[in-house]
This record gives C-alpha cells, structure tokens and sequence, in this order.
C-alpha cells in the first residue's frame, strides 16, 4: 500500500516503553495467536489474558470479529483486503507494546508474508508467534458458526482452509496442539513461554 500521508513528523514522548512497563511491572510483548478458524485461538487467547489479568498483568486481545466491526470495518475477506487487515493490527499491537500492554492477537492471518511483516514492525523479541495447530476435520466438527458448512456449499467465497489458504508458520516460538490439549494446559505453554523470555515473573505456588 503507497503510504499517502505527507508533511508527518515522528513526535518523541517524553514518557518512554520503559516507564510505562516499569509502571506496570511487566515487559510488554505481543502474542500472536495465529491458526485456523475453529483452532481455538480466540478461546486461548481470552483464557490467558484472564489468568494474566488475575495476576496483576496489564494486557489487552485483538480479536478478529471485533476489529472487523470497527478498525476493519471496510475491508472484505479477499486476499488483498486480508493483507491489509493484518497490516492495520499489526500497526495497533505496535503502538500498544509502546503503551506497556501485552497484546494478545487472535486472527487466522493465513499468509507467512503478512506475520514476517508484523514481526518486522517491533525490536526483536516483541512478537511471540503462537502457532494453534488443529486438523482442519476437527476445526469443522467445532465450528458453532456454520461458517465451514457455508464455504463448502460455496457460500462464503475466500474462506481459509477451503477456497483459499492458510501458510502454517516454520519456526513459530510456540506450537500448541489445541486438538491434544485441554484449555488450561495450553494456557499454561503461553504462560511458561512468558517467564522463559522475561515478560512476567514466575508466581510463589
């Protein structure tokens, strides 16, 4: 996309990253769930940002529904308009690793290009790719929308996994077989891997 703004100039905060993580006594980092839809993604990311949030954790979830009703309103589901999607929220979980948050994603984003891309956006270490691994049988036996139903009769046009496809990362920091696990013990994968790279501090019990 041709960048149209003009004239901008970058404004330096007098209150950096550091204060606002040293405030919230945690590093900030963003956690980039990424898999099928019916993968469990969004599930996970929600059951982890509420044990972080128990704990004392500033966070936030971008969730692909409900950025779609706002941020991403006017973008469609074709190749072009997913790029851009991921484009937009990579952008937002940036500037929010800025504000001192841990920022949970939970979208498809089907293409390896589009992820690299929001990975190249923050210093290293900032993005923390979560792979969701599920067959695409079991995502359809779980999928409480219809929307599976709808692509294979031909329905919804561009539905990843069906009419279009889904790149399954090569060297995600985590892969979690949400088919395998229960919910708590992938909760608990994200955890550990956050007080392996520093972000949280492992918690007495």
């Amino acid at each position: 996309m041709t960048k149209k703004s003009t004239n901008t100039v970058w404004h330096h905060a007098t209150i950096t990253r550091a204060d606002r993580e040293a405030l919230h006594k945690h590093k900030s980092v963003i956690l980039w769930f990424t898999g099928l839809s019916g993968s469990g993604k969004s599930t996970l990311a929600h059951a982890v940002e509420e044990h972080l949030h128990k704990t004392g954790n500033s966070t936030f979830v971008l969730d692909g529904d409900n950025v779609r009703h706002g941020l991403c309103s006017d973008l469609g589901f074709s190749d072009s308009d997913r790029v851009e999607n991921i484009r937009r929220i990579g952008e937002l979980a940036k500037l929010m690793t800025e504000a001192g948050v841990i920022t949970l994603t939970a979208f498809i984003s089907p293409f390896k290009s589009d992820r690299e891309d929001a990975r190249k956006r923050v210093p290293h270490g900032d993005f923390l790719e979560i792979y969701c691994q599920c067959p695409i049988e079991t995502c359809e036996k779980r999928d409480v929308k219809g929307l599976y139903k709808k692509a294979r009769a031909g329905e919804i046009p561009f539905f990843t996994g069906i009419g279009s496809p889904y790149e399954a990362p090569d060297r995600p920091e985590l892969v979690i077989n949400t088919h395998e696990l229960t919910l708590d013990e992938s909760v608990q994968k994200v955890l550990n891997l956050l007080i392996q790279r520093g972000i949280i501090k492992a918690k007495a019990g």
